[in-house]
C-alpha cells in the first residue's frame, strides 16, 4: 500500500539555483541528487550535491545515471535539455517565471510538489510582509529616484523584469522599465551608452551576472561623468546570487538590498537640502 511519501518526488535535479535554495529551506534538500555547477545558495549545496549541468548545457549521461524522478529547470533557454531528457524518459518540470508575482507563484508550487504547500506559502507571506515592511518608508516619499541596473557591461544589458519590478517595489524608477518585458538578454541591449547619459539616473546598480563589477571601468566611460549617479558617487553592486536568480533570494534579500540603496540616497537628498 503507498504512503504519502510515495506520491512526491524522491531523486531531484535542480538545472538552475532557485529550486535548490527553495527545497533547502523548506528541508527538503535530500530529495536532491544533483544540482546546477553555478549554484551558490546555500553554500552547503555545493559540498553536498553533485553538479551536473550549467545553464545552457547539462550532462545529459550523468543525470540519467543519477535516476531522477523530477528534473527543474528555469526557461526556454534550458528548452533543449528538457527536450533531450523527455526524449529519454525523464519527467521535467520548466517553469518560465519571469515577474516577482511568478516567483512567488514558482515557490508555492514547488513546495506543493514536495508536499510543502502550507510551508512554501508562509515562506511567500513572509517574504511580502517584509518587503512591505522594508519597503514603505520610501514609497511615501513624494520623490522617487531614478535608477539604471546594469546586468551586464559589453554590450550594456539592462535588468529583467523582476529586477525592475523589484527597483519599483523599492520605491526606485527603472529608467529602462519599457524593456522588462523582454526576456532574453540580447533584447535588452542598450545599444548606445549615450542613453544612459540622457536619461541621467540618480543611482546606478551593477550586477555582472557573476562578474566581479569594477567600478572604474564604469565611470570612465565617456560622458558618464555628467551622469548624477557617478557625480554624486551612488554606484552601488548588488550580487547576482541575489538579484539575478528568480527565486527566493531576489524577494528577500534582493528586495532588502535595493530599498537599503534607495533609503541611503534619500538620507544624502535630506543632508543636502
Amino acid at each position: 500500500m503507498s504512503t504519502r511519501e510515495d506520491f512526491f518526488p524522491k531523486r531531484i535535479v535542480c538545472l538552475t539555483e532557485e529550486p535548490t535554495e527553495m527545497l533547502y529551506l523548506l528541508g527538503e534538500e535530500h530529495r536532491i541528487v544533483g544540482i546546477s555547477g553555478f549554484t551558490v545558495r546555500p553554500k552547503k549545496a555545493r559540498k553536498e550535491k553533485p553538479k551536473v549541468s550549467a545553464f545552457t548545457s547539462a550532462n545529459i549521461e550523468e543525470i540519467i545515471s543519477l535516476k531522477p524522478d523530477l528534473v527543474i529547470g528555469f526557461s526556454d533557454i534550458q528548452s533543449d535539455i528538457a527536450r533531450e531528457l523527455i526524449a529519454r524518459g525523464v519527467t521535467v518540470w520548466i517553469n518560465n517565471h519571469r515577474s516577482v508575482e511568478e516567483i512567488y507563484h514558482m515557490m508555492v508550487q514547488l513546495g506543493s510538489l514536495v508536499g510543502k504547500q502550507d510551508e512554501a506559502m508562509s515562506l511567500v507571506h513572509q517574504a511580502c510582509t517584509n518587503a512591505e515592511r522594508i519597503c514603505s518608508p520610501n514609497l511615501r516619499r513624494p520623490v522617487k529616484p531614478k535608477v539604471y541596473f546594469e546586468e551586464w557591461y559589453d554590450p550594456l544589458i539592462t535588468g529583467i523584469r523582476w529586477v525592475s519590478e523589484i527597483i519599483t517595489i523599492a520605491g526606485g524608477i527603472d529608467i529602462f522599465a519599457e524593456r522588462q518585458h523582454a526576456s532574453l538578454a540580447k533584447d535588452r541591449i542598450i545599444a548606445d551608452p549615450e542613453d544612459v547619459v540622457r536619461r541621467n539616473p540618480d543611482i546606478i546598480i551593477a550586477s555582472w551576472c557573476g562578474k566581479k563589477f569594477k567600478k572604474e571601468r564604469l565611470i570612465q566611460r565617456e560622458n558618464w561623468n555628467t551622469i548624477q549617479a557617478v557625480k554624486n558617487d551612488f554606484i552601488y553592486e548588488i550580487k547576482s546570487d541575489i538579484i539575478l536568480q528568480p527565486g527566493p533570494a531576489a524577494v528577500t534579500e534582493g528586495i532588502q538590498a535595493m530599498a537599503s540603496i534607495i533609503e541611503t540616497w534619500h538620507t544624502a537628498q535630506r543632508h543636502s537640502l
